[in-house]
């Protein structure tokens, strides 16, 4: 009996000297002092030193939604230089064109994206050791549902006449008209203030008090990326274009007398016969801005609600030298076919200028004019029967007075 007594207190002992060892190799494991611990804090250190410092940027998130066309696959690099960048479209892997800059620090795509389209990214670099950092984001950019852009009447470089004012047209309704405002700066080397006015939430022109001055340059920055125009609505544009003011040219239509006298800064060039609309028919009142040049257009008085046929009716395949006044359908134009000019006026509210067909000649009254006009020109009408043309029927808002067009402002 004691022999088996003496062999569990033996096991028992086993027993705790094993627990002992356990519980010594447990702690170890756990970064006490033993050797397990000393091992892991080397490891870490190298992998610290073998990790690359350089951080990777990309504008879109990995995963997100709404990018900027603009600047969503810009990518940039902090302690270190971009190595490569290989941007594609998820959908058929065509490859996006980009350069690094010369610095290093940052890459962006040669042309603006395009809308509602997933891309894939991934960027390479390199910090001063050498060592090497990838990173990489998926996004979709904005589509064409939720974003907005507005587009300007007129050309980029453009030369035009003095009352040419910033038209944008947007295609969505706005509704937080003074965000989006705020993003547009219009700004003159004349010195003028110039001020916004909305005339509905998708049309919003800018001008000064008076008339641009002669031979001053007009430059508009569009920074509206990313600004929300309305629930759900946000802009896609960064951009900034100019114009310039070649000179101030006021024709004014005196329909009583059927003449327009030509002034071009301020001194009187020519004096002209016309023939405006008829007393059934008259011609809008007021300053218009010539807004298109035609060397020859069809005019067919079905669009302006005359018809084709009939007293009234007329469809005319070839009016010469013609220019749009209004949105409505005004023109100054040449007229061959036949008018009292200067003793009368029988037109259906266009003003007329005699000429010859095919517009070929400019030595007449009609060519004449024509040669003799730009965009954004003013074509003033007075003593007409008719009311004064609406500010927003062309680029016409020089009708407004000057308080008026402030209270259309909204900022």
């Amino acid at each position: 009996m004691t022999a088996p007594s003496r062999h569990r207190r033996g096991i028992a002992a086993t027993a705790v000297l094993l627990g002992g060892v356990l519980t010594l190799s447990g702690c170890g494991l756990f970064g006490g002092d033993g050797d397990g611990g000393s091992g892991s804090d080397a490891k870490s250190e190298m992998s610290e030193k073998n990790e690359s410092v350089a951080r990777i940027k990309v504008a879109s998130k990995d995963g997100s939604d709404g990018a900027s066309i603009n600047t969503g696959g810009n990518v940039t690099v902090s302690k270190g230089k971009l190595t490569q960048v290989d941007m594609r479209t998820a959908k058929d892997d065509t490859v996006v064109e980009g350069s690094i800059s010369e610095d290093g620090k940052s890459w962006k795509p040669k042309e603006q994206l395009e809308r509602a389209t997933q891309y894939k990214l991934t960027a390479t670099a390199k910090d001063g050791e050498g060592r090497k950092a990838v990173e990489n984001s998926a996004f979709t950019t904005v589509s064409p549902d939720n974003s907005f852009i507005g587009t300007y009447a007129g050309e980029d470089g453009q030369t035009v006449g003095a009352g040419m004012p910033v038209s944008i047209n947007f295609d969505k309704e706005i509704t937080d008209k003074k965000a989006v405002q705020s993003a547009i700066k219009v700004s003159s080397s004349s010195g003028q203030e110039v001020v916004g006015h909305w005339f509905d939430g998708k049309r919003l022109d800018f001008r000064p008090e008076e008339y641009w001055k002669a031979g001053s340059k007009v430059t508009v920055d569009l920074n509206l990326d990313g600004v929300k125009g309305a629930e759900g609505i946000t802009g896609v544009q960064d951009k900034t274009f100019h114009f310039n003011v070649g000179r101030q040219q006021v024709s004014t239509v005196d329909v009583k007398n059927a003449t327009m006298t030509v002034v071009r800064d301020g001194e009187k060039i020519k004096s002209i016969p016309i023939s405006a609309g008829s007393k059934k028919n008259p011609t809008y009142n007021g300053k218009m801005v010539i807004s298109e040049k035609h060397k020859e257009t069809r005019m067919d008085g079905q669009t302006v609600g005359f018809g084709r046929k009939g007293a009234e009716g007329y469809d005319i395949p070839d009016v010469p030298h013609a220019m749009r006044l209004s949105t409505s359908g005004t023109f100054i134009h040449g007229n061959y076919w036949g008018a009292p000019f200067g003793t009368g006026n029988t037109s259906h509210g266009c003003v007329g200028l005699k000429d010859t067909k095919g517009a070929g000649s400019t030595s007449t009254d009609g060519g004449w004019f024509y040669e003799n006009s730009m965009i954004g020109d003013i074509v003033e009408v007075k003593g007409s029967p008719d009311k004064t043309i609406q500010p927003n029927n062309g680029l016409n808002g020089w009708n407004m007075d000057w308080e008026q067009w402030k209270a259309g402002s909204a900022v």
